[in-house]
């Protein structure tokens, strides 16, 4: 059992809200596109890395099926968060980022409790 000593534990839900609330601007409220588009970035890439790091410890066929599928569903919040941020509300621009970030947030969650299940199973 070498590997339970080097077994680096799932990213919890609440750490990605946590790494999202650290960033230096807090909200979507107030930033620029750029910004926005990279914390996206930074946090579907941060789960992909979990991704790939529970199919490494786990090399069960059915796991890592299941991770990829993961993956799949992390890049398809990506693309749809993109498209929502490049063609954004014009009545509303900071209600709509602000909707943008708590979706982020939400749909993170969502996938870190199916990876976390996968886990235990």
């Amino acid at each position: 059992m070498v590997a339970e000593k080097y077994r680096r534990p799932v990213t919890a839900p609440e750490q990605y809200e946590k790494l999202f609330l650290s960033l230096p601007h807090k909200t979507f409220c107030t930033m620029n596109l750029r910004v926005i588009k990279k914390d996206i970035e930074f946090l579907i890439s941060d789960f992909i890395d979990d991704c790939y790091l529970f199919m490494m410890i786990h090399p069960d066929d059915k796991k890592a099926v299941e991770a990829e599928k993961l993956m799949d569903e992390a890049c398809e919040l990506a693309n749809s968060l993109f498209d929502r941020v490049n063609h954004p509300d014009k009545k509303a621009v900071k209600a709509h980022y602000k909707a943008i970030g708590e979706d982020l947030v939400k749909g993170l969650d969502g996938l870190c409790d199916r990876l976390s299940a996968l886990a235990k199973k």
